[in-house]
């Protein structure tokens, strides 16, 4: 892990890697959603409104997954003092807020035609609203560090009680009784026609390469700002 915590070596990893990441995923993304749209039949009861699980779908895993790495990277920094572990934190926040939002708009649209409302109060919906606000307290938290770049120990704490709703958003539409629907994808298969499966996958695989990319994109320029404060500092000592 220690291996990359020299600002330098990451930054020759992440540079070629931003591109490598963000191209193909952009890719995936656009031809996942232009296959998904075009090619996948309606559905028997929701017509051409399912088509919007291309980009549902993995937005809430995203949206999951963004805070799992904060809470990860929230832990390296507290129990290893990582020097990047802060900034990747911080980076993965305003992405992972990002795509948490297009869960939320996404799904309402969805849940117009099939609910007939925008909104329910049900245990999926409210947690993921929840996972919406706990980001933007992170995000404030971050900017409040006195350290570019970095966030403060209160926000890696913060980081990691936060992570408690993400099985909750997970098991939710288990544990209590819910107009959204049970998961369609589990590690014993899945429920959903093969028509939509595989697109769902590749916009799934794209939509994650472009997160990542987007969170290189942010831990570059993050790093670059730290480094043109300290220079900026020496120049006014001299």
């Amino acid at each position: 892990m220690h291996r990359f915590a020299n600002p330098s070596r990451f930054l020759r990893i992440a540079k070629p890697l931003t591109p490598a990441l963000f191209w193909p995923g952009l890719l995936l993304v656009l031809g996942a959603c232009f296959w998904g749209l075009t090619q996948a039949p309606p559905e028997r009861l929701q017509g051409d409104t399912v088509k919007i699980i291309f980009v549902h779908v993995p937005a809430a895993w995203l949206g999951m997954a963004g805070w799992t790495g904060i809470a990860i990277a929230s832990i390296v920094q507290l129990v290893w003092r990582h020097p990047l572990a802060g900034i990747s934190a911080r980076a993965i926040a305003v992405p992972g807020a990002l795509f948490a939002a297009i869960c939320l708009i996404t799904g309402s649209i969805w849940g117009k035609p099939a609910w007939g409302t925008w909104w329910v109060w049900d245990g999926r919906l409210t947690s993921m609203l929840v996972l919406f606000f706990l980001y933007l307290g992170y995000i404030a938290l971050a900017n409040a560090s006195s350290e570019k770049g970095n966030v403060s120990r209160v926000a890696a704490v913060f980081g990691i009680i936060g992570a408690v709703n993400i099985p909750i958003i997970n098991r939710s539409v288990v544990w209590w009784e819910s107009q959204h629907q049970k998961a369609s994808i589990t590690l014993g298969g899945s429920a959903i026609s093969d028509a939509y499966l595989w697109p769902l996958f590749a916009a799934a695989i794209g939509f994650s390469l472009l997160f990542g990319a987007i969170v290189l994109m942010r831990m570059r320029a993050a790093l670059a700002e730290i480094r043109i404060e300290a220079r900026m500092r020496r120049i006014a000592e001299n």
